[in-house]
């Protein structure tokens, strides 16, 4: 009997519920019957027969009980409203004011500096005392400059603007002879060291000149140096500028024909005179009175002419005046040996001006480059390292700021007790400044020595 019942369908997947429930009056009325899922039964009822797909809600967890009739569904319906079901949701109204927050059992960000376990970890950093050197100092202005000046540098001043007309006047004079056009931009060069002499005595009146600060660790003291170098790069055109002019009246006198004619005549003997007793009481006034290329005197050193006294050792100072005092010569001279005599004194000039030029450039140069171009620096380091207490020298910079300041920072291996290193620092910075900064009372440069030592085991 067993073997010959039917396979029961099983049920259906249930259905999750749509959003929108149908409402109850578009449900099909379904009869209770208790043994309509019972298995003793052969066959499902014709109500039971198919699955109706559209019925979402027959095993809805929402509906208390299954195969409700359409009344007993509302009257369900009507108690579970009454009643505090499990799907009880009730409508809540918001409110219309504003929400008042509480920061009751609540934490704001976490900041590691604040929070308990920080405490341990992240310590406040020790105070510090605040910089010696201030950010930076004001620059005066052009007002301000000319305001601070004294008697004595306005008078300085107007000498300078005279030494400039000295300058021109020996150019204007100087048709006709080589070696006063020469001599002309020799005096021009002068006199823009006179200017510039004043210039620096006067921005001497304001702290920013000399102080140090974070934006100018050395001060504007530097400032002179590029105006020096710009000095005398003008100076080594002009004497290219000579030399090409002397080789082209070289090659007109040859017997070459010139695109432009230049008519040379013989300067009279009262202006020749006059103009280089001009340039030598000019150049005299300013070495003595402004003391013009003093500092490029020292930064620049010419073994030949340092031993004469103290204007004629300076290079600038010594061409200028040796220059004036060859030119009285050439009215005595006859007409054919003024020629050659002129020529050669304006080329010696010329070339004379294109290598103090370039040595002043190589010089001003390096200082602008921070580095130190002196000699002396190498049997200085040999005398270091023949000292008993120093077995070695790993690292020696010498470099040179401006024409004032200098500084030597050394790195040496050392052994020896603390008496004898202390010692050892003494002589080391007095030999440097000695040897290299002249001395003391010689007016040379300022030298700072900073050592660091490393103690070696005996």
């Amino acid at each position: 009997m067993a073997s010959n019942l039917p396979i029961p369908i099983p049920p259906r997947t249930p259905t999750p519920p749509l959003d929108d429930p149908p409402s109850i009056s578009d449900q099909t009325p379904h009869l209770h019957d208790k043994d309509s899922l019972s298995p003793l039964r052969d066959t499902f009822p014709s109500s039971r027969g198919t699955l109706d797909p559209g019925d979402a809600n027959r095993l809805s967890p929402t509906r208390a009980g299954f195969n409700l009739s359409p009344a007993d569904a509302l009257q369900q319906g009507d108690q579970s409203d009454n009643a505090g079901g499990p799907f009880n949701f009730k409508t809540m109204t918001m409110a219309k004011g504003p929400v008042v927050k509480s920061n009751i059992g609540q934490r704001r960000g976490h900041k590691y500096k604040h929070s308990s376990i920080s405490h341990q970890i992240f310590l406040e950093p020790p105070p510090r005392a605040p910089l010696a050197l201030p950010n930076s100092l004001p620059i005066p202005t052009f007002k301000e400059y000319r305001s601070s000046m004294s008697r004595d540098q306005t008078t300085r001043f107007w000498w300078s603007v005279c030494h400039m007309c000295i300058a021109g006047y020996t150019l204007w004079s100087a048709h006709g002879s080589l070696a006063m056009t020469a001599l002309s931009h020799l005096i021009l060069f002068d006199s823009l060291g006179a200017m510039l002499c004043v210039a620096v005595d006067i921005l001497g009146n304001f702290e920013v000149w000399k102080r140090s600060s974070v934006r100018h660790p050395f001060g504007l003291e530097r400032a002179e140096v590029l105006a020096g170098f710009a000095m005398c790069v003008l100076l080594l055109f002009m004497g290219m500028d000579l030399i090409s002019h002397n080789l082209q009246h070289f090659l007109e006198s040859s017997g070459h024909e010139p695109h432009h004619t230049h008519v040379h005549e013989r300067v009279s003997l009262g202006r020749v005179d006059f103009t280089a007793l001009l340039a030598i009481s000019s150049t005299l006034i300013s070495a003595i009175g402004l003391k013009n290329h003093g500092r490029i005197g020292k930064a620049m050193r010419f073994g030949y002419i340092e031993s004469l006294p103290s204007v004629l050792s300076n290079p600038s100072h010594f061409l200028t005046l040796s220059c004036s005092t060859l030119l009285l010569l050439l009215p005595l001279v006859s007409i054919k040996l003024y020629n050659w005599l002129d020529v050669l004194l304006s080329g010696t000039i010329s070339i004379s001006m294109c290598v103090i030029g370039v040595r002043l450039v190589k010089t001003l140069g390096s200082m602008l480059l921070m580095s130190y171009s002196g000699p002396g620096v190498s049997e200085v380091i040999r005398d270091i390292e023949a000292d008993p207490c120093v077995y070695g020298v790993d690292d020696a910079r010498f470099w040179q700021v401006h024409y004032g300041l200098c500084m030597a920072n050394l790195k040496l291996r050392v052994s020896g007790t603390e008496e004898n290193l202390v010692r050892l620092r003494e002589r080391i910075a007095s030999l440097i400044k000695n040897r290299l900064g002249g001395g003391y009372g010689s007016g040379g440069q300022k030298w700072e020595v900073s050592l660091q030592f490393t103690a070696e085991k005996a």
